[in-house]
């Protein structure tokens, strides 16, 4: 069994919705990838994922919505 020290601790959940904006926005270390796979909670990183696209899709239709009504 391995130890872990203080860098290889699991993610926070701050942590993790942080790295599901990075990666919505292409821009993550691959460090930073393996570290949430291999300590991330999936759960965390599923809702998170879906918030954000239900957050870009509504900001996109908001913004069509106005300027088409323009």
């Amino acid at each position: 069994m391995t130890e872990k020290n203080g860098d290889d601790k699991d993610p926070s959940f701050l942590q993790l919705v942080f790295s599901v904006l990075a990666a919505g926005f292409g821009v993550r270390s691959s460090k930073n990838q393996d570290k949430d796979f291999n300590g991330g909670n999936l759960k965390v990183i599923i809702f998170a994922g879906l918030v954000g696209v239900v957050i870009f899709i509504s900001t996109l239709v908001t913004v069509v919505s106005f300027v088409v009504g323009q």
